[in-house]
């Protein structure tokens, strides 16, 4: 248990450096949706990626809150039993709060109880964290029906220039290069807003190396410290190339399959890098055949890999597939007798995306042709071609679909409408 003047000298330190924040560039997020939501909002993402400054931007939305921050080194000793001596000294604080905003508690065993007790005395909650395996299985099994959920990304193509003041449907010659270049730096530096705020890439490199040693090692008991860092370093640096899981126990000294799956399970709960199937209607064929891996950022895997002017369009192939989970898409890659990059669904809409920095006449057939076998074989509405800055591009084969829809990618990350083009 954690003594009770530390416990008090930590929450009024935490609430008086929240309250005293930058609230930063504002998220894309329907703030009154979730403000007026009866259950309790979740959010989650990766470590630094903006978390608790949206709490910031909610805390608007009501007059009488409470902060309380619980990955903070004087929490080490709090336990389930500390929770109604916190409560109380927060109604000492604030006798009127009705919101209460926990940062990071799913690192106290037990906490979905004490949170399902104050939701059903009416307060609104809204709880962070950065694992989503541990939170969705305490959820589900005391807090049913009682929550709605945010997945929070680093910043968006969007969120970055409604931050800058830019304004991409200014068509005029100098906005557009302004705009042209921001997206440049957008597939380099990624959208970590610290790292955005500073400019310094050892930011992302110690957020990278907390996720692996606090949110991985540590939260699994993992002993094996040199195989996470070979295996990870080997994801990121080979990011949006296909494996085989026998490959990957080879890099990593791994001793199995079950193993390298395990770790790779670890990396996507804790939103640092995201395995992609091959689309295919038999389940059991999507999970026998080779992945895809994509990282949650390419800024920080340039950092972590010292690569990117060689790798230019794996960057711009790894943003869009953080872009369409971001937008809530179920995403697959298709291979068939050709291949195309992305098959995206979501309830309503089905796609089929290709990525491609420039489109050319040495290019243009595999490019196209992928494209449209993905269009007749999966039964997508429309089909996408995004390119770094080409709007039309000339028939080269004779074989151009007028489903396809060829979106500068630049265009297609401000809008929220997939089928959206600024004319």
């Amino acid at each position: 248990m954690i003594d009770l003047f530390s416990l008090d000298q930590a929450i009024q330190d935490q609430q008086y450096r929240f309250f005293n924040k930058d609230p930063g560039i504002q998220r894309d997020i329907d703030f009154q949706k979730y403000s007026a939501h009866q259950g309790i909002v979740i959010i989650t993402g990766i470590r630094r990626c903006g978390k608790s400054t949206l709490l910031l931007q909610f805390k608007d939305f009501y007059n009488h809150v409470s902060y309380v921050n619980f990955d903070d080194d004087r929490f080490i000793r709090f336990t389930h039993d500390d929770f109604q001596t916190l409560l109380t000294l927060l109604l000492k604080l604030n006798p009127n709060v009705d919101v209460f905003f926990f940062d990071e508690i799913q690192n106290i065993a037990g906490w979905e109880r004490f949170v399902r007790r104050l939701h059903d005395e009416g307060y609104k909650i809204f709880i962070t964290g950065s694992n989503a395996h541990l939170l969705s299985s305490e959820l589900g099994t005391h807090l049913t029906g009682r929550y709605v959920k945010i997945e929070l990304f680093p910043f968006s193509f969007r969120e970055i220039l409604q931050g800058k003041k830019i304004d991409p449907s200014d068509k005029t010659t100098q906005n557009l290069a302004l705009v042209l270049k921001e997206f440049e730096t957008f597939l380099s530096d990624g959208g970590f807003p610290e790292f955005i705020h500073y400019q310094e890439p050892e930011f992302v490199i110690r957020t990278y190396e907390d996720i692996l040693y606090r949110d991985i090692v540590a939260r699994y008991g993992i002993r094996d410290v040199s195989a996470v860092k070979l295996l990870a370093h080997y994801l990121m640096t080979n990011f949006t190339r296909e494996y085989a899981y026998t490959s990957l126990v080879q890099v990593s000294g791994l001793k199995s399959d079950t193993s390298v799956r395990n770790y790779i399970r670890f990396f996507e709960d804790a939103y640092l890098l995201f395995e992609c199937v091959k689309y295919d209607y038999s389940l059991k064929r999507q999970f026998t055949q080779g992945k895809k891996i994509y990282a949650i950022d390419s800024g920080m895997r340039n950092a972590i890999s010292l690569k990117f002017s060689q790798d230019i369009g794996k960057s711009f192939e790894n943003q869009v597939y953080i872009e369409l989970i971001r937008r809530g898409y179920e995403v697959w890659y298709f291979r068939d007798k050709g291949e195309c990059d992305f098959i995206a669904r979501r309830p309503g809409s089905m796609l089929a995306i290709q990525v491609c920095y420039e489109v050319t006449p040495d290019n243009f057939s595999r490019e196209i042709n992928g494209l449209t076998e993905a269009l007749e074989k999966t039964g997508a509405e429309a089909g996408i071609l995004l390119t770094m800055n080409q709007r039309t591009i000339p028939d080269y084969g004779g074989n151009m679909e007028k489903e396809i829809q060829v979106i500068p990618a630049w265009e297609w990350f401000t809008y929220l409408s997939d089928y959206c083009v600024i004319r």
